[in-house]
C-alpha cells in the first residue's frame, strides 16, 4: 500500500489531513497513532471511501495497484469487504443489532463471492472458529447483544476478514475491551496479519509496542515521525513523540509527583498555524519552526518532520 500526499477537507476550507505519506508492505503492522482528533480515523475511513459528509479527499492511495482516492461508490463497494476490511472501535455500535451475528458474517460472502447460501453459512461457522469463538455453530445463530464485548469484537473481524482481503484497517479496536481480552484481540490481529497489510490505529503507546512493525505518529493532521517501532519508541525524535512517551505511565518507574503532561492545546479543527504545528507546545521552538519542516528521512530507517529533532543519543538517553 502506496499512500501520498493524502488530503481531507471540509466545506469550510480548513483541512483536517494535511498531505499524509505512507506506505506498509504485505504481512506488515502500521501503527497510526495520535491523540483524538489528529485525523488518523478520518485517513483510514478516507482509504474506503467513507469519509462523514461534507469531507472529500485528494491525492493517492494505491493498495496493490489499485487507486482507493476518488473512486466513485460501485467501485468502492466491490473493494470494501473483498480487497479491504475495517474493524471498527465500538461492535455493538457497527453490528446489525437485529440479525443474527453468522448472517452478517454470511452476507459479506453472498457480496463478494458466487458461494451458495449453505456454504456461505458453514464458512462463517469456520471464520467464527478461526478467531477464537466457542461453540461456534451455536453462537452464529445469536443476536449482538448475546454476546460479551470480546466475542463482539471478534465477529467484527470475522466480518472484516471474510474477504480476505488484502488491506485490514482496525481503529482503536481494544478501547473498549478489558487488559485480558485486549491481549487476546491483539494476538488475533497480529496473526491474522501475516497475509495482509494491517494499518492499525491507536492512541495507546503500549498497544504499539505489542502489535506494530513500524509507526507513523500524527499530529494536527500531518505525519510528524515514522520508523521502525523499537527505533521510535526507544529512541523518538520529534519533540511530540518524546512527549507523549514521556506521559506513558511505567510500573517500573516510581513518579514523583503529577505525570508529566504536554503544555498547550491540541489544535482546534480548522485552526491555522503558521509553520510546524508543534510549534506552540515544544519547548525546542525557533524562528525556523515558523517554516513547515518536509518529513525526512534519518539514518533509522525512518523520517521525522522537524527542525531540531532529538539526536539519536539524546533521544536514547
Amino acid at each position: 500500500m502506496r499512500i501520498r500526499d493524502l488530503r481531507i477537507g471540509f466545506g469550510s476550507g480548513h483541512e483536517a489531513v494535511r498531505g499524509v505519506d505512507l506506505s506498509a508492505e504485505r504481512g506488515e503492522t502500521v501503527a497510526l497513532v495520535g491523540e483524538s482528533g489528529c485525523g488518523k480515523s478520518l485517513t483510514a475511513l478516507a482509504l474506503l471511501g467513507l469519509l462523514p459528509p461534507g469531507a472529500s479527499a485528494t491525492g493517492s492511495a494505491v493498495l496493490d495497484g489499485t487507486e482507493l482516492v476518488g473512486r466513485d461508490e460501485r467501485a468502492l463497494r466491490r473493494i470494501r469487504g473483498a480487497r479491504a476490511g475495517m474493524v471498527f472501535q465500538d461492535p455493538m455500535s457497527s453490528l446489525n443489532p437485529t440479525t443474527p451475528v453468522g448472517a452478517q458474517i454470511a452476507e459479506v460472502l453472498a457480496i463478494h463471492t458466487r458461494m451458495s447460501r449453505s456454504a456461505r453459512r458453514r464458512r462463517a461457522v469456520e471464520l467464527m472458529e478461526s478467531v477464537g469463538i466457542p461453540d461456534a455453530a451455536a453462537r452464529a445463530r445469536q443476536m449482538p447483544h448475546q454476546l460479551s464485548g470480546g466475542m463482539r469484537q471478534r465477529v467484527m473481524i470475522s466480518i472484516a476478514l471474510a474477504g480476505r482481503p488484502d488491506l485490514l484497517i482496525a481503529d482503536e479496536p481494544t478501547t473498549a475491551l478489558d487488559v485480558t481480552v485486549q491481549a487476546q484481540v491483539l494476538a488475533l490481529l497480529r496473526e491474522r496479519a501475516r497475509d495482509t497489510v494491517l494499518l492499525f490505529i491507536t492512541h495507546d503507546m503500549g498497544v504499539v509496542a505489542e502489535i506494530a512493525d513500524r509507526v507513523a505518529v500524527m499530529y494536527a493532521g500531518r505525519i510528524v515521525e515514522t520508523g521502525p517501532v523499537r527505533a521510535v519508541l526507544d529512541a523518538p525524535r520529534h519533540p511530540y513523540t518524546a512527549a507523549l512517551l514521556r506521559s506513558v505511565p511505567d510500573p517500573d518507574r516510581p513518579v514523583a509527583g503529577e505525570l508529566p503532561t504536554i503544555p498547550g492545546q491540541v489544535p482546534a479543527a480548522g485552526e491555522r498555524i503558521e509553520g510546524c504545528p508543534f510549534r506552540p507546545r515544544c519547548a525546542r521552538a525557533t524562528d525556523r519552526c515558523l517554516t513547515p519542516p518536509d518529513l525526512t528521512p534519518d539514518e533509522t530507517g525512518g523520517s521525522v518532520a522537524c527542525w531540531h529533532p532529538h539526536e539519536l543519543t539524546e533521544a536514547a538517553s
